[in-house]
């Protein structure tokens, strides 16, 4: 009996997921009787999408390096550019005027000498701050994602900061007032943990965690918007860390992506072609950083 195949747009359509998905797929020989014929893909039409295999996963060799590049504190290798492409990024899409420049300075020499203008403290406290975290999710990016992780990234994201002295605020801990984002209503703080604990639990069974798994999970996590404050920059932490744990090569959602981020989370529960396709093409970039490291992935 003759195989009938499907061209990379009908599997896409077939299995509700971006294009660019199904080539990744193909290109890494995790659809089984893939082959390439000239630029374009033919997939075979029952071919098993690659959550459905029972893969063991194995750690990923850019978790390796991270971790020993962190322990010896060597300087301009990829952990040395997550560091600071990371905090630099996430804090910007949040508001932060330190520069990509300032923020390497900071990292590199401990400092805070810019000549000439000033700065705002908390920028620089919270810059510090985010280095911190991404150690911990680094030193923790295998263990199962819990509250107390959660609650532990945003306690080291706002020490010291100016909402830390806010009796209202609470640092490593859940909101006390009513926020939004972006004009939407979030979860109210009363029912914050009710709600972030049935997203933990259905997340966390799932025993072979997608792409689409985690942006979905992050998703949900920012809707609920959990904390007073820095909902995104943890956010986004906690995606790197699942992404390191689930075998995916990470990202980092760019200023220049922020837009397109923003509506991706929007939009998600109706279209995820927007956010998916926004964190792929961050992935994208964050393979060039890879592939000039030479680190496998």
């Amino acid at each position: 009996m003759s195989v009938k195949y499907f061209s990379v747009a009908e599997f896409a359509a077939k299995h509700c997921i971006a294009e660019r998905t199904v080539r990744n797929y193909c290109a890494r020989g995790e659809l089984d009787g893939a082959i390439l014929v000239g630029k374009t893909w033919s997939i075979p039409a029952d071919a098993e999408m690659p959550s459905r295999k029972h893969r063991k996963l194995k750690a990923m060799p850019l978790l390796t390096v991270l971790r020993q590049e962190k322990e010896s504190k060597l300087k301009g290798g990829v952990y040395h550019r997550t560091q600071i492409d990371f905090t630099y990024n996430s804090n910007h899409i949040e508001g932060s005027r330190l520069t990509h420049d300032q923020t390497r300075c900071i990292f590199e020499t401990n400092t805070i000498g810019f000549e000439g203008e000033s700065v705002n403290v908390d920028d620089v406290i919270e810059t510090v701050n985010h280095f911190r975290c991404v150690d911990l999710i680094i030193e923790k990016a295998e263990e199962r994602l819990t509250e107390k992780i959660i609650k532990e990234l945003h306690l080291i994201l706002k020490s010291g900061t100016s909402d830390s002295r806010k009796d209202w605020f609470a640092i490593g801990d859940y909101k006390r007032l009513p926020n939004e984002v972006g004009g939407c209503v979030t979860t109210a703080p009363e029912d914050v943990h009710r709600q972030l604990k049935m997203l933990l639990k259905e997340y966390n069974a799932i025993k072979y965690k997608t792409l689409d798994d985690i942006i979905d999970m992050h998703q949900r996590f920012e809707a609920i918007h959990p904390f007073q404050d820095g909902n995104g920059r943890v956010g986004r932490l906690i995606m790197f860390k699942e992404c390191l744990a689930n075998g995916h090569v990470p990202f980092i959602i760019t200023d220049e992506l922020k837009m397109f981020y923003y509506r991706g989370l929007h939009e998600w529960p109706q279209i995820k072609e927007y956010l998916r396709d926004t964190c792929l093409t961050a992935q994208d970039n964050y393979k060039l950083i890879l592939d000039y490291f030479r680190i496998k992935y």
